[in-house]
């Protein structure tokens, strides 16, 4: 059995110096999302970038094709040196794109980065993984979400002060340093087990077609979602072909993976359980609605001269409807940053109670109630209570951002950590890029359908470059500016009631779990030793015997 006696009683030094290496290189790539999102109008303009969506969606199709990958790598080459790729290829990422002379090396460093980033997410979960049984995770996993805030919080700062200053290169320079501090850690501390076997032999372990096959549905779908709406219509051929192609792909490779490969990447185990199952759908509908509730970016909306990127669909409205400026828009927004605070909270209670199913009902209901408020929120309703129910809802999201995890282990061994780990962050990542789209469609087409029409004349493309005159509002007749305001209040009420309606198939989902005890051991392939057995060096005093020579009557003594 590979599972280790006991948790250890005891941190010793070299826990936590393994701690600070994932720690580190999660932060180098939570700060990457934050400070680049907010530079990308710099860049755009600097590089004369036309190709706009691929900036973005380079880095996020990358990421998300590469994570059922991460898991196999670190289960076959180990941690160490799989986390140290992942660290490697976001430098030369970031290396490319702070040298980018054209959008094209740009978004060719972006995806090397991509792969990087989505690497280290990854590896971050499963080494935690291996050092903290299920049970202390929640608490562990506190380090970690405060890791993930500091940087979303410094990001932006530091990503328009560059940005500001025409500097933007260096938010991709400056990666490389932190990234070599991140490297020197994991060469240092991160010494866990590495599996025995030849290069050549851990190659042949590998899932090529398993991998094939994720990484071309993958592809495809993001492709469909990204074309969707700004290249072609959503009833286009070269919308709905790869968007089927993709979706089927996806389940021959569920099927493939369950049936066929020797070492799968996705084990059949991992859903073989309906508590497991039900942990994965509630990861892809939370993933869903956190990315269009918490991080909705419409690349869509660009022209040479101005973007507009919404940290969520609060500001929108606070910039619509309530003549807010960009800064206090972003202010009134960050309601939803309870979500932080609420992960943490939600984390600890589990490992204090040893509990998760009440938690998770508990979130899930904190969020269809504070969609639910958003979605009675109109152009007259007070400031304030629109601010309150984003809290709401912030911390409904906060609950099950940090609860998913235990329903997807309990009921699997520990030595099916990695894998599922990696395949449960490729589900939230996946459901992201859904989102996304969900959301800006939409809106699109809710304003398309309530602008007025003299409204959106004068507007390229109409109602879908609608978002780069929001500025413009506040300069129309009293009239015509309340109508505008009333359009976008009711476009957004429609968004929210779909999200209630996504949420409550989370809710659903939920019900099938089952209250399994959370793991007390760990996977004796992967822990680390105790401190307690591990040799030392010692020097001590002993005695000397003497030695007694006699040369013919000179006694000699040493």
């Amino acid at each position: 059995m590979p599972y280790s006696s006991s948790s250890p009683a005891r941190r010793g030094i070299a826990f936590w110096l393994i701690f600070a290496s994932i720690c580190i290189s999660l932060f180098v790539s939570a700060l990457e999302l934050t400070t680049v999102s907010t530079a990308l109008p710099t860049i755009a303009n600097d590089l004369h970038v036309t190709e706009f969506v691929w900036v973005g969606t380079a880095y996020s199709l990358a990421s998300t094709a590469f994570l059922p990958m991460s898991g196999g790598l670190a289960e076959i080459f180990g941690r160490r040196h799989a986390m140290l790729l992942s660290i490697l290829l976001f430098a030369m990422g970031s290396a490319l794109c702070g040298a980018a002379r054209d959008q094209y090396v740009l978004i060719g460093g972006r995806t090397v980065q991509g792969l990087g980033g989505g690497g280290i997410r990854s590896l971050a979960v499963i080494i935690l993984a291996d050092l903290v049984t299920l049970e202390e995770r929640g608490t562990y996993g506190i380090l970690t979400g405060l890791t993930w805030s500091i940087a979303c919080v410094v990001g932006p700062i530091i990503g328009g002060g560059l940005a500001a200053r025409g500097a933007w290169r260096w938010l991709f320079y400056l990666n490389l340093p932190i990234s070599g501090v991140a490297a020197v850690f994991v060469v240092l501390f991160l010494h866990l087990p590495t599996p025995p076997g030849t290069f050549r032999e851990k190659i042949g372990r590998l899932d090529l077609i398993g991998n094939f096959l994720v990484i071309a549905s993958t592809t495809c779908c993001t492709l469909a979602l990204t074309w969707g709406g700004a290249a072609a219509p959503w009833t286009s051929l070269q919308v709905l072909a790869p968007l089927w192609l993709g979706l089927i792909g996806l389940a021959i490779f569920l099927l493939y993976e369950g049936a066929v490969p020797a070492d799968p990447l996705v084990p059949f185990v991992l859903m073989c359980n309906r508590t497991s199952l039900s942990g994965y759908v509630q990861a892809f509908v939370v993933g869903l609605v956190t990315l269009c509730v918490v991080c909705e970016f419409s690349p869509h909306y660009f022209d040479r001269h101005r973007l507009i990127a919404t940290a969520d669909f609060l500001p929108v409205y606070f910039q619509s409807c309530k003549d807010a400026s960009a800064i206090r828009s972003a202010l009134l927004g960050l309601g939803v940053a309870a979500l932080a605070p609420a992960a943490i909270v939600a984390g600890v209670a589990v490992s204090k109670t040893q509990r998760y199913r009440p938690q998770m009902w508990a979130g899930w209901c904190i969020i269809i109630i504070g969609l639910g408020l958003l979605r009675s929120v109109r152009q007259e309703t007070p400031t304030i209570h629109t601010f309150f129910f984003g809290v709401i809802t912030g911390v409904g999201l906060g609950f099950e951002y940090s609860t998913t995890m235990f329903p997807v282990q309990a009921p699997l061994p520990v030595s099916q950590n990695a894998r599922a780990l990696a395949f449960l962050t490729f589900v939230g990542s996946f459901a992201g890029v859904w989102g996304l789209t969900i959301g800006g469609t939409i809106l699109d087409n809710q304003l398309t359908r309530r602008l007025p029409a003299a409204f959106t004349a004068h507007i390229p493309g109409g109602a879908a470059v609608a978002y780069a005159i929001i500025p413009q509002i506040q300069g129309l007749p009293p009239v015509e500016r309340h109508t505008v305001q009333v359009a976008f209040a009711e476009s957004l009420a429609v968004v929210w009631a779909v999200l209630v309606a996504i949420a409550g198939i989370g809710l659903l989902a939920s019900l099938f779990m089952e209250g399994l005890p959370l793991h007390t051991k760990l996977d004796s392939r992967w822990a680390l030793r105790d401190p307690r057995r591990t040799p030392v060096l010692r020097f001590e005093m002993v005695p000397v015997p003497v030695v007694q020579v006699d040369f013919g009557g000179i006694n000699l003594k040493g």
